[in-house]
């Protein structure tokens, strides 16, 4: 190889460069990889495997910054719900991890052909790429070690290689510095071959990133999975519903008062349905293979397929649900109808024995939590296959998942693989990091909007609406407080479209223009007053009173 002065030696700056465009070229193969012959997509992977790894409290520290940054990101840009970037964000993050990774190696090795004019940067390339194997090769085995098969293992051994070698020649073959003397400067030809290798790789990476996400979009809904119309004069689906949840006539949701315009709708449409999960990525199933395996306590073990769950009688219900980690104010709570089978009239049928302590539920991504015998016999759980009237989306639990009220989402595994009717209590996935052992939603009050009407009174009202919510408890009253003032009791949209939705209010006042502080508060059904503390959503769910202020 033709020896290069001092003064062509490549920066640290170039190193650094060509480290990001080479690493953001390897995650575009890597990408091609696992989308052509089903090889692992290592980023994600290592994400996923640092996420089950870290220390809980660690984990929920990340977890509440990042929720903070977004939050705050929210009150001023439009950049979407906390689930959808927050998603987003983890993505960036896993795939950030080995683009900086390349960029840091890139700068080792113009270090080393600083230290050593004579240094192959090729061969250090290798050397590199070999080790970089090693470790993935360690973690994907403790991720899923499913995963590591002879054809992945030669794939990612001979990429890795190939990039580091493709690292070390393009820094070999850089440009010279500024200050270089003019015999020093690469000829023509040098310079189309590196330029346009670089080219290559940046184009490469940039298409890679476009593909990875806009992947997700693609994921979000099962083949087929349009929504179903609903019957005329009912637009929310109630006379679907069935069972003890099951919701007023369409005729008693007609005839209450509207909601204030701006509170958000009382059914979530499932496109902004929040996803709260483990994974990068959600689970996409093969549903002809996929089989629910059901063991321990029961006459017999068996595996049953989606049809043969399907031909058990349904059941569908109306209903909130809230992930713990959620903010006072948060917008991680959603409503939407599911339907699905009695899980105790499933169970029965395969002869549970009742007198164990619960079931043990895993899911295809690896989240397990463990549902008591109680909740197993309650006729309002359900192993829930359709939302809004066609399959779950594939983002939130297809082909399979459970529902349990009262609970927050952290005990409510989805895409459920198995069930062992087990006979003592184990922890579950979130529980071994430190939340809460039985995850009991605690009552929440938010206002929405504040919207003016100004066809009544003098000057207009001013008119207040938002939502509360106590899961199956219900809610009894809804009080709002003006600029510090006594509390007033809210109008509630009643009756709910179910027992275990969130319930809408309104309240109006008459008012000259000018700020105004609202603050809200809810009462369950028993009468009970929601917790005004302000605490973190760890261990228990976050909890204190819900403000906003507003100029009218």
């Amino acid at each position: 190889m033709t020896e290069k002065s001092p003064q062509t030696r490549p920066s640290l700056l170039s190193g650094a460069l060509l480290g990001v465009l080479s690493g953001l070229a390897l995650v575009a193969v890597l990408f091609l990889g696992e989308q052509w012959f089903a090889l692992p997509f290592v980023p994600f992977n290592i994400f996923d495997w640092m996420t089950r790894t870290l220390p809980g409290g660690l984990l929920a520290t990340v977890v509440r910054t990042m929720t903070l940054i977004i939050e705050f990101l929210q009150s001023f840009l439009p950049i979407g719900s906390t689930s959808t970037v927050a998603k987003l964000s983890e993505q960036l993050i896993a795939i950030s991890q080995l683009v900086v990774g390349a960029a840091a190696f890139g700068v080792i090795l113009v270090w080393l052909k600083g230290r050593n004019k004579e240094q192959d940067l090729q061969r250090a390339g290798q050397i590199g790429g070999l080790v970089l194997f090693i470790l993935t090769l360690v973690i994907e085995f403790l991720f899923d070690a499913s995963l590591i098969t002879p054809f992945s293992i030669l794939w990612l051994g001979l990429l890795f290689l190939a990039w580091g070698w493709g690292l070390g020649y393009l820094l070999e073959n850089s440009l010279p510095e500024p200050e270089a003397s003019e015999a020093d400067v690469l000829s023509r030809r040098q310079f189309l071959k590196v330029s346009g290798a670089g080219l290559s790789v940046a184009a490469l990476g940039a298409w890679g990133m476009a593909q990875i996400f806009g992947e997700d979009a693609a994921q979000a809904l099962p083949a087929a999975s349009t929504e179903v119309a609903l019957p005329e004069g009912d637009p929310f689906g109630a006379s679907l519903t069935s069972g003890p949840a099951a919701s007023p006539s369409p005729e008693e949701l007609a005839a209450r008062p509207a909601p204030v315009n701006g509170t958000r709708p009382e059914l979530t449409p499932t496109e902004d349905y929040y996803r709260i999960d483990i994974n990068t990525r959600p689970e996409n199933i093969d549903i002809e293979s996929w089989r629910l395996q059901v063991s321990g306590r029961v006459t017999q073990s068996v595996e049953l397929s989606m049809d043969q769950i399907r031909a058990y009688p349904s059941q569908t219900q109306l209903l909130t649900m809230q992930c713990i980690s959620n903010s006072v104010g948060g917008d991680l709570t959603s409503s939407t109808r599911w339907t699905g089978v009695r899980f105790k009239d499933l169970m029965a049928d395969l002869g549970m024995d009742t007198s164990a302590a619960g079931a043990f539920i895993k899911g295809v991504d690896g989240f397990y939590e463990f549902v008591i015998m109680e909740d197993i016999l309650d006729d309002r759980v359900l192993l829930v296959y359709d939302m809004n009237g066609a399959p779950l989306p594939v983002k939130h639990g297809f082909p399979l998942r459970v529902y349990i009220p009262g609970r927050y989402g952290m005990k409510q595994p989805k895409w459920i693989e198995s069930i062992e009717i087990a006979d003592e209590w184990v922890e579950g996935y979130w529980v071994e990091r430190g939340w809460s052992r039985e995850a009991y939603v605690k009552t929440v009050s938010v206002v929405d909007t504040v919207a003016v009407d100004p066809n009544q009174g003098e000057n207009g009202v001013a008119l207040a609406g938002g939502i509360a919510w106590a899961s199956d408890r219900g809610i009894s009253k809804v009080e709002v407080q003006l600029d510090n003032g006594a509390w007033q009791e809210a109008e509630l949209i009643s009756p709910p479209l179910s027992p275990l939705t969130w319930v809408l209010w309104r309240f109006a006042w008459d008012y000259s223009p000018g700020r105004y502080a609202l603050a809200v508060r809810a009462y369950d059904g028993d009468g009970v007053l929601q917790d005004l503390e302000d605490r973190a959503p760890r261990p228990n769910g976050s909890s204190g009173i819900h403000s906003l202020v507003v100029d009218i």
